[in-house]
């Protein structure tokens, strides 16, 4: 029996193109569900936060008094909400302001995930819907009258899953000397739903976002942060979502910098060639997409009459919600995102502001592992490639023989996979966005790094997509201890990470010198980030992935 190629991509919409190959979410995973008790309100007895420094474990936000955990040299607030929970006739709105509580909140544990099925990660599940929370981690050290800079970190996990609070920012804030800002915002159904009879829809997560980022530029300085000095970073949807704000009208002036790991914001390097991504799946949907797709899901759940479809899908349990066919991409032709993105990025009219980018060496070995339900044999991966790519196949066969990746067959078809979706289309983003604002582009090359989870079919991780969180972060996922080598490179890592937040450019004396990406080079600098002894230094892209060899089929 032939297998598919992938079977996320194989159908988008069903008004468009009949059912779609998410993968049914598991209805049982979504009674493992989180309780949240955290959030209790205590008389205000005699705040001792000096608001304004982030000194205290007692902070002032304009919605009222939370109180923190000092825990050694940082100071963390967690469960903070900054908006309204999208409950009840909020589901699928708008994010709404906050009521102000009386007395002092307590803000030593997380606020509830947002509704998600479990999965690979081994991430809990959670069916909250109220879950805009975010946590901010500072430096106990005293910045004097110094405000720092701000980071606001979305988390990725596929606009499925995840949550801030699997990221503490402890090592990041206090070796980088900035304040760290976690943020939940919807997700699957919830956030990335549309449909005809909502006012607005297709992107509510990205909205949340934007809603999180104005707490931010009115809160920060309360813990000690500096809301004119704020970078937006992210890493895979994280990521995907910060090269959204880039080009969101109503995000304009509430970041400064960007950082985005693993989701090249460029798009169009395949236009007008006879090459696809082995990934073939869009960043963004149009309008008329979300709303079929979000029509079908609607008939799925009993809710297919137009006249009673909005009052009908709101009554519905989470549980129902999470165990639909999902379409978790953001929409375009809405309040959030007038215009598709790809286009707006194409043509340069994103916000003006420095970027870094980056990607993993071999970010194709985890998707693999898991688009595939079963081994390929050598015979399945030749088909599968000429199929794919045509006549251009047996020049990719050869190029990329099976035998030659130290692996199964799978091991072969991630190396396309990394080489053609992942490097060659990152180049494309570096010179675009080159063209317009100083950019920094990375690759993180550690082959030994801990992936995210273990991978199927006896693929090898290698440096795999999302390996190098563990070296910024603390991660709330099972993950293999640093070595001290890696460590150390974590340590470098967070030293540009933060220098360019603090400034718009990695560079610092005592760090080995991070070029600038300039667009009219043939093979724009890249920094390589590995351990040991001269490990971060200029790295050859090009050579490592084949780009030439790739821009010869796409007729370059």
């Amino acid at each position: 029996m032939r297998r598919p190629w992938n079977r996320i991509g194989t159908a988008l919409v069903a008004g468009l193109a009949g059912a779609l190959v998410l993968g049914a979410a598991d209805p049982a995973a979504a009674r493992r569900v989180e309780h949240d008790t955290r959030g209790a309100v205590t008389s205000p007895t005699s705040p001792t936060s000096l608001a304004g420094t982030g000194r205290g474990t007692t902070v002032r936000t304009d919605a009222g008094w939370v109180r923190g955990v000092e825990a050694g040299d940082r100071r963390l607030f967690q469960g903070i909400p900054y908006a309204a929970p999208p409950v009840g006739e909020l589901r699928w709105r708008s994010p709404q302001a906050v009521a102000p509580w009386q007395g002092v909140r307590d803000a030593t544990a997380p606020g509830s995930r947002c509704a998600q099925n479990t999965d690979d990660w081994g991430l809990p599940a959670s069916a909250a819907e109220d879950c805009l929370y975010l946590n901010v981690t500072t430096p106990t050290r005293d910045g004097g009258n110094r405000l720092r800079p701000v980071v606001v970190w979305l988390h990725g996990g596929s606009f499925t899953k995840g949550a801030g609070s699997d990221y503490d920012a402890g090592r990041l804030a206090v070796r980088g000397d900035v304040v760290v800002v976690t943020v939940n915002y919807r997700l699957g159904m919830l956030g990335f739903f549309g449909h005809p009879a909502f006012e607005d829809s297709g992107a509510f997560g990205i909205e949340d976002q934007q809603a999180a980022l104005r707490w931010v530029r009115r809160n920060a300085a309360a813990f000690g942060g500096d809301p004119r000095n704020v970078t937006l970073a992210g890493e895979s949807a994280g990521s995907h979502a910060v090269c959204a704000q880039l080009t969101s009208p109503s995000a304009a002036g509430l970041f400064h910098r960007v950082i985005a790991q693993s989701t090249p914001c460029g798009a169009g390097s395949f236009e007008g060639t006879p090459l696809k991504p082995v990934l073939d799946v869009p960043l963004w949907l149009p309008r008329a997409s979300y709303e079929g797709y979000g029509q079908y899901l609607a008939s799925l759940l009993g809710c297919a009459d137009p006249g009673t479809a909005l009052a009908c899908l709101r009554g519905k349990p989470v549980a129902d919600l999470l165990a639909v066919p999902v379409l978790p991409l953001p929409g375009y032709g809405n309040a959030v995102l007038p215009e598709d993105p790809a286009k707006v990025l194409k043509e340069g009219r994103f916000h003006r502001v420095p970027v870094l980018t980056g990607i993993t060496r071999d970010e194709g070995t985890m998707f693999t592992s898991m688009i595939f339900e079963e081994p390929l044999t050598a015979e399945d991966y030749e088909l599968k490639v000429n199929t794919t790519f045509g006549a251009l196949g047996p020049g990719i066969l050869a190029r990329y023989p099976v035998d030659a990746h130290d692996g199964p067959p799978l091991q072969a078809v991630a190396a396309i996979m990394s080489d053609l979706d992942w490097a060659w289309q990152a180049r494309d983003t570096d010179r675009r966005f080159a063209r317009h604002v100083p950019t920094y582009s990375y690759e993180f090359t550690d082959r030994t790094a801990p992936a995210l989870f273990p991978l199927r079919h006896e693929v090898k991780p290698l440096a795999a997509h999302g390996s190098e969180l563990s070296f910024l972060f603390g991660v709330g996922w099972e993950s293999t201890p640093l070595t001290p080598a890696q460590r150390r490179l974590g340590d470098t890592m967070i030293d540009y990470w933060s220098r360019f937040a603090a400034s718009g450019d990695p560079n610092r004396p005592g760090l080995p010198v991070w070029k600038r990406v300039h667009p009219a080079d043939d093979t724009p600098y890249v920094q390589e980030l590995a351990p040991g002894r001269g490990g971060v230094k200029p790295f050859d892209r090009a050579s490592a992935h084949n780009l030439a060899f790739w821009d010869e089929l796409a007729g370059r």
